[in-house]
């Protein structure tokens, strides 16, 4: 081999290494950090959450200055990079009393799913934690749903049992879990999930999607990660 055609070959690994450098830190770069990491779920003994007649999931404390309305898809992987990234934020103002968070649980995921109604029974397992009245049981309960129990669209996802199970290990009681298993919600929260859907492409129109969140009628710009502080300052 010629020298100039090893000087030639050098040069063109120098420059994919450095392409790969580059790429490297630009991804680093562009994945936001986790905000208040290590905090967890809300888990002050004061918070409580309350399932509301249209079926949207109210947790906060009884005063909180300021409400939030979540529009999220238990499958949806935008929903579960949120709660990853600013869930131990919103749960640590929850706990102050700064904030409380209305989820207006969606499912118009349920065909990526295996299932194909996957979406539906998680809304309707929130919704029968909700209705167990123990605000830090549902938030850690919501957490592990959307975070490191969030099936992946398209893979396996969970059945009644597994969701039943998440819900005992959050601490929900034997009521809950029996509603759970049972599907006891699930058409109630199929018709709760499909009217909050309608709701929100009223409110964007085609650009309807999840997650959505909202500070009375303004839609927030959760692109900013300054946004939960920017709430509650």
């Amino acid at each position: 081999m010629s020298s100039k055609t090893t000087y030639a070959l050098g040069a063109v690994a120098l420059a994919l290494i450095a392409v790969i450098v580059i790429a490297a830190i630009g991804w680093g770069h562009d994945e936001p950090s986790v905000r208040n990491d290590g905090y967890g779920s809300a888990h002050d003994p004061g918070v409580r959450v309350l399932l509301e007649p249209d079926g949207s999931i109210l947790l906060g404390k009884p005063n909180a200055p300021k409400t939030v309305d979540f529009y999220e898809d238990p499958i949806c992987p935008a929903c579960g990079n949120l709660e990853r990234i600013a869930g131990q934020e919103i749960a640590q103002r929850i706990d102050e009393g700064k904030l409380a968070v209305r989820y207006r649980l969606v499912n118009f995921l349920d065909n990526r799913s295996r299932s194909k109604d996957y979406s539906t029974r998680a809304v309707a397992a929130n919704q029968c934690v909700a209705e167990g009245g123990s605000g830090p049981v549902y938030s850690k309960f919501h957490t592990e749903l959307f975070t490191t129990k969030r099936p992946s669209e398209g893979g396996a996802d969970l059945d009644n049992a597994e969701l039943a199970a998440i819900a005992r290990v959050a601490g929900a009681p034997e009521s809950v879990l029996q509603c759970i298993s049972t599907g006891a919600r699930v058409e109630a929260a199929r018709t709760d999930a499909t009217a909050a859907m309608t709701a929100l492409e009223a409110a964007l129109g085609k650009s309807a999607g999840t997650p959505s969140v909202f500070d009375g009628k303004s839609k927030i710009d959760i692109s900013n990660e300054d946004w939960v502080d920017a709430l509650t300052r």
